[in-house]
């Protein structure tokens, strides 16, 4: 990955709240973890940090449920593609060689140099499903369920999985 400009203390910041989560976040969650952790950072610098950190291909980017841009460290071993829970905004890494070999098959096909490609792949994790996550049923009527999953204040469909 190769670093545009300097690496400032907000940047630094912004990658280490970014490590402490497991999944996607947006960055308004990112901002909103970094000043419950003390750090002196207005949003725009949170913008700022990501949209650096994506240019340097440091972050993986995937869209949520209305267009908004969620973000996640990329691993040391490059590029990926998601699977994504539309119910709880889980998300795992598949297999996506398919994929590459296609995009870089359909640029030597049309003679097209640089391309670049978007595949975001949703569904419904199997703790998600009717049924099938035992700690929604383990609460009783009313009361919340005992999953580790915190829901997101502004987002009721999504949750943050992120240390706070």
């Amino acid at each position: 990955m190769r670093s545009r400009g300097r690496t400032t203390r907000q940047r630094k910041a912004v990658t280490r709240a970014l490590a402490g989560c497991q999944d996607f976040v947006s960055a308004q969650e990112l901002y909103a973890l970094l000043l419950a952790g003390d750090h002196a950072i207005g949003l725009t610098t949170v913008y700022r940090a990501l949209r650096e950190l994506e240019a340097d291909g440091g972050v993986d980017v995937v869209r949520d449920e209305t267009g908004g841009r969620l973000y996640r460290l990329r691993p040391a071993d490059g590029h990926r593609h998601y699977l994504m829970c539309r119910d709880c905004g889980r998300s795992r890494p598949v297999d996506s060689g398919a994929v590459e070999e296609w995009a870089s098959r359909i640029a030597a096909d049309t003679g097209f140099a640089a391309v670049e490609h978007t595949v975001e792949l949703t569904g419904v994790c199997a703790d998600c499903l009717p049924g099938a996550d035992a700690c929604r049923l383990s609460g009783a009527e009313g009361e919340e369920p005992s999953c580790h999953w915190d829901r997101a204040p502004d987002s009721p469909g999504r949750v943050r999985s992120c240390a706070s």
